[in-house]
Parts: C-alpha cells; sequence; structure tokens
C-alpha cells in the first residue's frame, strides 16, 4: 500500500513511518520542519527514516502547493502534523492556522484520491479537558486552545465520513513517552537535566497530576491496527493508551532510578489548561482492533534514556 504521513519528521510521525515501512508498505512522509522546537532534532528523524528508504517533503498543509508534490494513488492517509502542546510562544493563530486550516487543506487533497481507503486523524486525549478518563462517548470540554482546535480538526475530518464521500477515523493519544520525544515533554526534560545537572521545572501542584504514559511502540501498534479495518473504524473516535496511571512525581522518581542520579527541581508557576489526570479509557480500541499495550513505564523510560545518550552524550 502507498501511504502517507504527514508530520512525518516528529516524534510519533516518525516512529509510525519506520513501523509502516516495516510492514512493507510505501511510505511517503511530508513535514514542514517548523521552528517550534529545534530544527536539527527533526532532521535527526528524517536523517534515521531516510536511512530506511522513507523520504520526506519539505511542504506546509497551509499552503495548498504541497498537493503537488504528492502523488495521486495514495491508499492511507495518516494525518500527525499539527501545533502541540501547550506553549506561551504558539498564538492562537497559531494553532487555528496549522489545526484547523492545515487539515481543512488536506481532507481537501483527501477527496481527490480514488484509491483512498482511509484518513487517519491523528486526536489527543486534551479534547476531553482538565480530566481524560472517559470513554469516547463523553462529551469534550477541552481547556486550551491546542484541545480546542485538535477537536475541530477531528470533527472535519469525521463530518467526510458521514457525508459517507471519504471513509476516516479519530485516534485520540494518551501521553505519548519514548525515543525522539520532543525537547520540551517531560521525559526529555527530565533526561537532560538529570545528564546536565541542570533543574527540572516543575509546575506548581504537578508532581500529583496523573497521567498514561503511554510507550510510542505500544501507540503506533494501536495506530496502524486501523490498516485493514476501514469497515469497523470509519467515522468513528478511538482513544489509545494505556489504563495504568502513575503521578509526575513517579515519572521523576523513574528516571532517577534508571540513571542513577537524583535531579535537581525547579518549581515553576503552574500552567493554565493542564491536565489534572490522564487515565485512557480503552474497550473501545480493544473490542475493535484487538489493541493491548504492555510496554511498563520503566521499559518506556530505559529505552528513551537509550536513545538520548546515543544521540546527545
Amino acid at each position: 500500500m502507498k501511504i502517507l504521513v504527514t508530520g512525518a519528521a516528529g516524534f510519533i510521525g516518525s516512529h509510525a513511518c519506520e513501523s509502516l515501512k516495516n510492514l512493507g508498505h510505501d511510505v511517503i512522509g511530508l513535514d514542514n520542519f517548523n521552528a517550534y522546537y529545534n530544527v536539527a532534532l527533526k532532521q535527526l528523524n528524517e536523517k534515521a527514516l531516510n536511512a530506511k528508504g522513507i523520504n520526506i517533503i519539505n511542504q506546509d498543509l497551509r499552503d495548498n502547493a504541497f498537493a503537488e508534490m504528492l502523488p495521486n494513488d495514495i491508499h492511507y492517509i495518516f494525518h500527525f502534523a499539527a501545533q502541540p502542546g501547550l506553549s506561551t510562544s504558539s498564538t492562537f493563530q497559531d494553532y487555528f492556522s496549522n489545526n484547523i486550516i492545515g487539515t481543512n487543506n488536506l481532507i481537501d487533497y483527501a477527496l481527490t484520491l480514488p484509491n483512498l481507503k482511509l484518513l487517519v486523524n491523528i486526536g489527543t486525549s486534551s479534547i476531553y479537558g482538565l480530566e481524560a478518563t472517559f470513554p469516547e462517548t463523553t462529551v469534550p470540554k477541552p481547556a486550551s486552545y491546542y484541545g480546542v482546535t485538535k477537536l475541530t480538526a477531528e470533527q472535519l475530518v469525521l463530518q467526510k465520513s458521514r457525508e459517507n464521500v471519504l471513509q476516516s477515523c479519530s485516534l485520540r493519544l494518551y501521553s505519548v513517552i519514548g525515543p525522539r520525544e520532543r525537547p520540551e515533554k517531560m521525559y526529555t526534560k527530565l533526561i537532560a537535566c538529570a545528564f546536565n545537572n541542570t533543574q527540572f521545572p516543575l509546575y506548581n501542584g504537578s508532581a500529583s497530576h496523573l497521567r498514561s504514559f503511554t510507550y510510542v511502540g505500544d501507540i503506533v501498534d494501536g495506530i496502524i491496527s486501523v490498516i485493514g479495518n476501514e469497515a469497523k473504524v470509519n467515522g468513528e473516535i478511538i482513544n489509545l493508551g494505556t489504563e495504568v496511571e502513575h503521578t509526575t512525581q513517579e515519572g521523576i522518581e523513574a528516571v532517577e532510578t534508571i540513571i542513577g542520579k537524583s535531579i535537581k527541581i525547579n518549581h515553576v508557576e503552574a500552567r493554565a489548561g493542564d491536565q489534572l489526570r490522564t487515565k485512557a479509557n480503552i474497550d473501545k480500541a480493544r473490542a475493535l482492533l484487538n489493541y493491548n499495550p504492555k510496554t511498563t513505564l520503566l521499559e518506556g523510560v530505559k529505552a528513551q534514556v537509550e536513545w538520548y545518550k546515543a544521540n546527545f552524550l
């Protein structure tokens, strides 16, 4: 199958590209290499993909010219590209243009593809709001520009299934960790602080926040399992993550245990919109996709530490 992956140079997108390639698919990557974080890290991911025969087209979904660079015989689209997370440096316009306009442009391209079997939107547990412990039928209450715009993107994609003009689904991911995690995310920062003897900025009150820290390999297994299951997932929203919860403090201690070093903590002002608890309800994913994440927190963090050591020490 010929598969397009947007956001291919990013954390989860790059892992998805590799897994799809390993399954024998023809993978085309697309990424705009924006400067939300150090572009050199995306280029590092790109180099790893190039070594496996996966090329990434440097194009922006907000510019309709991207469609001219892509073939018209795509079978699946996995849409990871987005303005991510909670950031004081990101404006509403950043979230709006990347997550809504970019997604809508991708849908327009998808509608031109005669062989398209499924458009897979990569959503987020942030859609649920400050707590994300619910089944997919729960009314969303996003508490950030990120969550609001990702909800809109999700509904734009699913609208096309309701109109019966293409098959689509949306996968809501929970607190993904592992090698290539973005530099502003918790575990990459913790690992860097441990090795560089610098202070980790801990948001006030967040030590007790609960998270479904899910290893990227388990997440990608769930994502690619939609292939061949189009009839089951068409028009559906599906949670992907682990049911096991850990506090932020337990996450800190996991890194300290693996590296064998205490991490200095700097308490900083809490962030608006930060989720208090995430626990993936994956009953639907089990039923439809036989989804069963197995990687423990310590196993996931160990893999991420080894990746960090191999690339940055």
